[in-house]
């Protein structure tokens, strides 16, 4: 049964009405198949019209549907031979980053990412996709090892942000977040990171600073949540969707900014309608854009993500 967010009801509207006609027993003066047909161009017709003109808060909704790919769906439909590699080999092992080697369309890589998870129960193993500081450190772990068998790295984050817990702090979550990114800036060969849902703060800048940042049409990506920018500025969550506006997350805002390459299309409706169509696309887009970068000499792959991140900020608001 398909989740509809708020703003969709109308379309839900008409998709129930849809399904009631189907179900109908079939009457001679009720011709329903043209009944439906009329509706389902209404219903298509709404669909793009909508997502055409998306709010920023909107987009936000889309991000976090529950129905969205995840980082294991991507894994397992992209990617063949996937052997997860677990722990920091210092203090545990963190399941809301998952990772380890794979081919990718016939090429050895390394590949990780964020994983929400999908029902009650997966949610909870994976930590809602919040990392903690061992999550990091497996992270560096699996960039060391590509940079000595010479592997490209592949990243596919989503998460709200790194574990805001006592636990985390205790054991070194800034640190294990700067290290990641310290790490993933010095690396020779080619990273591509992706931001397949909510690309939330240092979080997931740990696993997407990389040579070429691409970004699903309908993710976002930001310092800091709505809400809880809401809740420091006009103290109130309920001030989320003028936040979401400020904060400039869509991909549409960032591409202009230069914080990420490439927007990588959806189908209409969002990832979550047609799930198989937008992780073939990402893997399209995953293929090209390692094209460029493994023709590239390591010293120029390191030199080149380095400047694109210090490179940031000198665009005009």
């Amino acid at each position: 049964m398909q989740n509809f967010l708020e703003f969709e009801r109308p379309i839900a509207e008409l998709e129930s009405k849809i399904e009631e006609l189907r179900h109908l027993p079939t009457a001679a003066d009720i011709n329903i198949t043209d009944e439906v047909a009329v509706l389902e161009a209404k219903a298509s017709r709404l669909l793009k019209q909508t997502y055409a003109k998306l709010t920023a808060w909107q987009k936000v909704q889309v991000a976090r549907h529950p129905d969205r790919p995840h980082f294991l769906d991507y894994a397992q439909a992209l990617f063949t031979e996937f052997t997860p590699l677990a722990g920091d080999r210092a203090f545990a092992e963190d399941r809301a980053i998952v990772g380890g080697l794979a081919r990718f369309r016939g090429r050895s890589v390394v590949v990780m990412g964020t994983e929400k998870g999908h029902e009650v129960e997966s949610r909870v193993k994976h930590n809602f996709g919040m990392a903690r500081p061992e999550g990091y450190r497996k992270a560096i772990r699996l960039f060391e090892m590509a940079e000595r068998f010479r592997l490209p790295v592949i990243t596919l984050v989503d998460t709200a942000g790194a574990w805001p817990g006592i636990d985390a702090e205790a054991r070194g979550q800034a640190e294990a977040i700067a290290r990641s990114i310290e790490v993933s800036l010095k690396l020779t060969v080619p990273l591509v990171a992706t931001i397949i849902g909510e690309g939330g703060s240092g979080g997931a800048v740990a696993l997407a600073s990389g040579n070429t940042v691409l970004m699903l049409e309908h993710s976002i990506y930001s310092v800091i949540s709505p809400e809880g920018c809401a809740s420091i500025l006009w103290r109130s969550g309920e001030q989320a969707a003028l936040a979401a506006e400020a904060l400039r997350l869509t991909a549409q805002d960032l591409l202009k900014l230069g914080v990420i390459d490439q927007i990588v299309p959806e189908p209409i409706g969002g990832a979550h309608r047609e799930r198989a169509a937008a992780i073939a696309v990402l893997g399209d887009a995953l293929q090209e854009a390692l094209k460029p970068l493994l023709e590239m000499n390591p010293g120029d792959l390191k030199t080149q993500r380095r400047q694109k991140f210090l490179a940031m900020g000198a665009h005009g608001l």
